[in-house]
């Protein structure tokens, strides 16, 4: 009995640590004005003028004010062959406030701020074989079941439109953060379904309770949203708040959220 009680009292623990050091560290601003916060790029992505080659990119950075402290907001950049442009497509819950569909589709910085927040490369495309995965995006965009509708928690939010498109387009193999809230509540309906990556299995109540087990995130649970894993290759610990920790010789944190 002592022991069961002894795992809970650590999850939890973890659930309010985790936010904690992330108000910490800085990387959340908590006093900012949106309106005058940066959206500039940092450089990440290549230049279309430069790169004729097509390029699929994942970002994610922390969200705005007090939910960044345990959630990011995650987008998908495409870049066709020859494209002068990026085009960016991701989901703004402001325009559900307004009665606008809320998936957006335009051209746009790929690797812009998120209102200061500096953003991480998830997952990189290129080359050869990319334009079909750019159309398949473009179609999964298209279908995405929730244009009018968004909800911060359990979703559907920006991430649980990320998770649809990058399950419907398997091959891009993406390993979305476990601070990305929402990743785990099934647009499509239903309890079970493939990990956002494409591949393995997961069950999900709503977003709320599940487990997921798949060859590119390893293992998670997920309780109210906030997720707990382990990833076996290379080895790390997925925690709420904090994100992917790596263990062994090159250990430290990815994500949006440096240690102070």
């Amino acid at each position: 009995m002592r022991r069961p009680l002894l795992i809970v009292i650590a999850l939890l623990f973890v659930a309010v640590a985790g936010p904690l050091w992330v108000g910490v560290s800085g990387a959340v601003s908590l006093d900012g004005d949106w309106r005058t916060a940066s959206r500039e790029s940092v450089g990440i992505a290549p230049d279309p003028a430069a790169v004729r080659e097509p390029v699929v990119q994942v970002y994610a950075a922390r969200a705005w004010s007090w939910r960044g402290l345990f959630a990011v907001h995650t987008w998908i950049a495409t870049k066709r062959r020859d494209a002068a442009r990026w085009t960016v497509h991701e989901v703004l819950g402001w325009r559900a406030r307004q009665g606008l569909p809320v998936v957006v589709s335009r051209a746009d910085l790929p690797d812009r701020r998120w209102y200061d927040a500096r953003p991480e490369l998830v997952a990189e495309r290129r080359g050869d074989g990319v334009e079909a995965l750019i159309e398949a995006i473009e179609v999964a965009v298209a279908r995405y079941p929730h244009e009018a509708r968004y909800g911060l928690w359990p979703g559907p939010n920006s991430n649980t439109f990320v998770a649809w498109v990058t399950r419907a387009v398997p091959a891009l193999a993406v390993d979305l953060p476990v601070t990305a809230i929402g990743k785990d509540y099934f647009a499509g309906g239903g309890v079970v379904a493939t990990a956002p990556s494409g591949s393995g299995v997961q069950f999900s109540l709503g977003g709320l309770f599940g487990l997921l087990a798949a060859p590119v995130e390893g293992l998670e649970i997920n309780v109210l949203g906030l997720v707990f894993g382990l990833d076996l290759s290379p080895p790390a610990l997925k925690l709420p708040g904090l994100g992917r920790l790596r263990l062994g010789p090159h250990g430290g944190q990815d994500g949006a959220a440096p240690m102070p």
